[in-house]
């Protein structure tokens, strides 16, 4: 039996369905969000707007769904995830871009898959459509088929032994800059939002503020300081940060379904609590007036 929440003003703006590497399909999300007494949500699948669109689409009464979307970053170190919120699905683009970034995400499943194979895995193109449905293929989805064949026990050990940045079936692939990434979301009329902060793997305070100043500079409008997996003095350094560099303060589970078990909609590791102003923050950043600058042609 799923737990309801007392109080509807409570949301989840960080959630992942099968348009991406979520296990739930936006239709499961949305009746799992309304059977927890969500007031809002927001699908923000990997580099696709897919399952968000397919959210909007359904007719609601009881549940606020935002268009989103995570977009991967290319940076030295560590990983950014930009989330971008509130944005028009049918911006041109928003969709030309996007449409680069998936082409690039499937020639570099092609280039794991071939490695894995030369390394004596058995493990085919096939097998991994077969477990990413219609949505996305991308490494977790590899990481499954590995954990099903029985070549590894795990998820984690999937990417320990194989996956991970620069092991043996690793490939690199195209990714936005983050000031790319930023202006796109501004250009399709979002909110950029830097996720889950901590994987930027600063080394100090100072060198992330210098960051949030940089990726500020660009755009960046919030910071995700509410989420599954920060501890309570990494949200306290993170609401100190967007407090000094003025950003707006979001949060979300990173809910996924199957694909993360331990992380639930709504509460994360079960003290996640989120008010629905959240949302009335993202709307107001929103109806500012903000600079919107050509994207940066890299062909």
């Amino acid at each position: 039996m799923a737990m309801a929440f007392p109080d509807p003003g409570f949301v989840d703006l960080h959630i992942h369905s099968t348009a991406s590497d979520g296990s739930l399909s936006p239709l499961e999300i949305i009746h799992l969000a309304k059977e927890l007494g969500l007031r809002a949500i927001a699908i923000t699948d990997h580099d696709t707007i897919e399952g968000s669109a397919e959210a909007l689409s359904q007719s609601l009464s009881s549940l606020e769904v935002l268009s989103g979307i995570e977009i991967s970053a290319d940076v030295p170190s560590g990983t950014m995830h930009i989330l971008g919120y509130l944005i028009e699905l049918d911006d041109p683009s928003l969709t030309q871009t996007l449409k680069k970034v998936q082409e690039a995400r499937a020639h570099r499943n092609v280039g794991i898959i071939k490695k894995l194979q030369d390394l004596g895995v058995d493990i085919t193109h096939e097998d991994v459509l077969g477990v990413s449905g219609r949505g996305q293929v991308g490494r977790p989805h590899i990481a499954q088929v590995l954990v099903q064949k029985g070549v590894v026990r795990s998820f984690g050990e999937a990417f320990l032994k194989y996956l991970k940045k620069w092991g043996p079936a690793y490939v690199p692939r195209y990714r936005l800059q983050p000031a790319e990434a930023i202006q796109m979301i501004l250009r399709a009329g979002g909110v950029p939002v830097l996720a889950h902060p901590y994987t930027l793997a600063a080394k100090d305070e100072a060198e992330l503020e210098s960051s949030l100043r940089e990726l500020k500079q660009a755009g960046l409008m919030g910071m995700e300081v509410y989420y599954s997996e920060h501890r309570p003095e990494r949200t306290a350094l993170f609401e100190r940060l967007a407090r000094r560099q003025n950003l707006l303060m979001t949060g979300g589970t990173d809910f996924h379904g199957a694909a993360k078990p331990e992380v639930q909609m709504g509460i994360g590791r079960g003290d996640l609590r989120l008010s629905y102003r959240l949302v009335e923050k993202l709307k107001e950043a929103k109806g500012r007036d903000r600079p919107k600058k050509p994207l940066v042609d890299r062909d």
